[in-house]
């Protein structure tokens, strides 16, 4: 894995100052430790920074064609680069290096932007093309890799794997985005189309940007979308067999590098499931490692070691404190954006665990979104059965009925809930875009001054999610949250924790259980094959029945917990008084500090569980201070230490 920087002049061909571009890629070192190299041309210039995965002698970048024609800055792997490299070269083309990187030039000057098609993995990358004077930039189909891009004063467009590396740019713009903020309080993170510095822009999952000289900036192109539409047929043993043999090939093909490599291992049903294939592939133990948590309710170790003993694996386990605050500081600087799954420490902690033995580590982040994993999915099912037996006047009067939060002893379970009741008086759009979220309208506009509402315009967060479902490719409601999912919460949440978590110690993290193909089977199994009786996953877990006991298969999801609410009663309660009062927060200008000392207030009293709310707080006013210097950073968080 490697960190990718740049700079194109979309006019005129000016001339790029390579200490410029040096300054960029250094910002990107600990994403590739290994080596760093620099390459300008008339109104181009690329940096890379190495982590050496695959031909370690010979994969250097940036790579040039042999005819300078043609040079790229790449971030990723493709597993299929062998069997592209044979389809090249019985076309004529010749290879100098054994780097999957010298393939996508090959693929480019022989398909085009319809090589993107051919390649099978996780990557963002730069390409320029000397002969049409043309920069293409490309992202992986589910966003794995990240790749950010914005427009200078000068018309320069300058591009870098992570915002910091655009910053290092002198002439970029540091402005706020009020859109963003609102976005990242709604959701947690802030999603693929928005980026909290105004003007900054990520490229999709899936798509990609050629920019001409000459021609301005235009839209990117979507280049690869999955589709819930067609449903196939098919008997539960033969579609589970199947499945099986795709899994099989995702892990295998994620297997080669020519560096040590491992797994994390958590017990839950999808890394064991990486793990089990991969011990049937693998001729030597294979490296695991998981983390504990000093509280037992948090702690999964038990069972990562019932499967590692079955598996035969060498698997190393640490046991961390659940308050672990050291890391705050740490995180705020890997994710440069404000982001608060604070699941991202214990990522974090078995990243750097794994990092100790192994360079690549396999994962099994995916298998919740393609195979409707999460809780949440069964929820929104349940009301979505429900809103169908409801008219719409019923329905609204039902959320009205909600927010007075009745006592239903007489409804069923699901019903009882105030969110459920609440939920049926919106549309399945609005209701499922709360459920995924994390503050919901209401309480965000608590907190919100007269400056934030005006400058927001009536922007609305969770549009994005209800425009996203309407439009998705699916019959179904289920379908069409997953399809959400996959577009919104999988890279702006999970793939952007795994990345950075990894990133930040060295290590290359693969999802085997994002592998297109897979993603691909699962959106054309009926519904009710991804979740039934109350099970998400089912025909995954159906098709792992041969390698993992039904303990590991269906045991209660439990992920990395982090007991945030009881922090902000004991440890760091003094920390969230201090973000009202004297923190970027109140120097931006944009918040209601009273709304935010009674909100903290509150929760210190046990009146009311703002957890989350208060660790987004805390998360956003440490990007503020860190991308704006807002806010006065000496002493922050002493209390906590």
């Amino acid at each position: 894995m490697c960190g990718i920087a740049g700079l194109f002049h979309v006019s005129v061909p000016k001339p790029v100052d390579p200490a410029r571009v040096k300054a960029m890629t250094d910002m990107l070192v600990h994403r590739g430790p290994d080596g760093s190299g620099i390459w300008t041309g008339p109104g181009i210039g690329f940096g890379h920074r190495r982590l050496s995965i695959i031909d370690l002698a010979g994969g250097a970048q940036p790579m040039l064609t042999p005819d300078q024609r043609a040079a790229i800055t790449y971030n990723g792997e493709i597993y299929n680069f062998r069997e592209v490299r044979l389809e090249l070269q019985a076309k004529g083309h010749s290879f100098r290096t054994e780097s999957d990187t010298e393939v996508i030039l090959a693929a480019w000057r022989e398909w085009g932007p319809d090589c993107l098609s051919r390649l099978h993995g996780m990557f963002a990358f730069a390409l320029y093309d000397a002969a049409a004077d043309a920069l293409f930039l490309a992202r992986d189909r589910l966003g794995v890799k990240p790749l950010y891009y914005a427009e200078l004063p000068d018309g320069a467009l300058v591009f870098a794997s992570e915002l910091k590396g655009l910053l290092a740019h002198p002439r970029l713009r540091r402005t706020v985005s009020p859109e963003a903020v609102d976005d990242y309080l709604a959701f947690g993170y802030v999603p693929d189309d928005a980026c909290i510095v105004a003007g900054v822009r990520k490229l999709a999952a899936g798509q990609y940007l050629l920019l001409q000289r000459g021609r301005g900036v235009g839209p990117p192109v979507r280049w690869w979308d999955v589709d819930f539409s067609h449903p196939v047929s098919g008997k539960p043993n033969a579609l589970a067999e199947e499945l099986t043999e795709i899994m099989r090939t995702a892990v295998r093909s994620r297997m080669v590098a020519d560096v040590p490599l491992g797994a994390f291992l958590s017990g839950g049903v999808d890394s064991s499931s990486v793990v089990a294939l991969m011990a049937e592939a693998s001729r030597s133990a294979v490296e695991t490692c998981s983390i504990g948590f000093d509280e037992a309710d948090h702690d999964e170790t038990g069972y990562a070691s019932l499967v590692a003993d079955r598996f035969a694996t060498r698997h190393r386990a640490r046991t961390v404190a659940a308050a672990d605050f050291g890391l705050i500081d740490t995180l705020a600087d890997a994710f440069d954006e404000p982001f608060a799954d604070a699941s991202a420490l214990a990522t974090y902690r078995v990243s750097e665990l794994a990092r100790e033995k192994v360079t690549v580590a396999l994962s099994g982040d995916g298998a919740d979104e393609a195979f409707a994993g999460y809780r949440r999915y069964r929820l929104f099912a349940a009301e979505e059965r429900a809103r169908g037996l409801l008219p719409g006047d019923v329905g609204r009067a039902l959320g009205r009925l909600g927010d007075l939060y009745p006592k239903l002893d007489w409804a069923p379970r699901f019903l009882r809930a105030r969110t459920t009741l609440q939920a049926l008086g919106k549309s399945s759009g609005e209701a499922y875009a709360e459920a995924v979220g994390v503050t919901p309208p209401a309480l965000r506009s608590r907190l919100y001054g007269p400056a934030l509402l005006k400058a927001l315009q009536g922007h609305r967060a969770e549009e994005r999610y209800v425009k996203t479902m309407a439009e998705a490719p699916a019959k179904d409601p289920l379908s069409r949250a997953q399809y959400a999912d996959l577009k919104i919460w999988l890279p702006g949440d999970i793939l952007t924790k795994v990345d950075r978590t990894s990133m930040a110690v060295g290590l290359e993290a693969r999802e085997p259980l994002l592998d297109h193909r897979l993603v691909e089977f699962a959106a054309r199994l009926p519904a009710n094959m991804r979740l039934r009786g109350g099970s998400g996953k089912w025909l995954m877990k159906r098709a792992m029945r041969r390698y993992l006991p039904e303990d590991i298969l269906h045991r209660r999801k439990m992920g990395f917990v982090t007991p945030i609410s009881a922090w902000f009663r004991g440890p760091l309660a003094s920390e969230a008084a201090a973000i009202a009062r004297s923190s970027a927060l109140s120097e931006l200008g944009w918040f209601d500090a009273a709304a935010i000392s009674r909100l903290a207030a509150d929760h210190r009293a046990g009146k009311a569980d703002h957890g989350r709310l208060l660790w987004q707080l805390l998360m956003l006013d440490k990007s503020l201070q860190r991308l704006f210097g807002l806010g006065a950073s000496s002493g922050y968080m002493a209390a906590a230490k």
